[in-house]
């Protein structure tokens, strides 16, 4: 399983960023109001970064402490923290998205509305950061036993 590219997260939040954006725009042209997260959406992230990590922790201690671990718990908790990576980095770019367009608008918003942005966008980022270190975690050792398969056999 290859890691998380840090190109592949920044693609994905500047898709999302102008995602937001259009889609603020497209709200407000239609006489809508803007969109706002839940304040509970960036304690939620924070909640799941808790959670990669304690997924993750386990394989780390296995390979510091050398002791055996199952390999396809390690490859679900690499999974999850790719996954999460992933989510991050579109959240904290819709996100991004969302806070440039209200900052950009002739009439100020309302700071409410500001911060909730800024508080998701600072969640996401942690959970990018989060799952990053997670996955790192989970890269586990080559077993002397795994041999390349054009290698010639001992």
């Amino acid at each position: 399983m290859k890691r998380t590219s840090s190109s592949v997260l920044a693609v994905l939040a500047l898709l999302a960023a102008g995602s937001g954006f259009g889609f603020d725009h497209l709200l407000t042209v239609s006489g809508r109001a803007t969109f706002v997260p839940s304040g509970f959406l960036p304690v939620l992230l924070l909640i799941i970064a808790g959670a990669v990590l304690w997924l993750a922790w386990p394989v780390r201690r296995s390979k510091r402490g050398g002791t055996r671990i199952d390999p396809f718990r390690a490859l679900r908790a690499a999974t999850l923290a790719q996954a999460s990576s992933l989510l991050g980095a579109i959240l904290a770019g819709f996100g991004i998205g969302l806070l440039v367009f209200l900052v950009s608008r002739p009439i100020p918003a309302p700071v409410g509305s500001i911060v909730a942005m800024v508080a998701l966008v600072i969640g996401a980022l942690v959970l990018v950061g989060v799952a990053l270190v997670a996955e790192q975690f989970c890269t586990l050792p080559k077993d002397p036993d795994d041999r390349q398969p054009d290698a010639p056999s001992s």
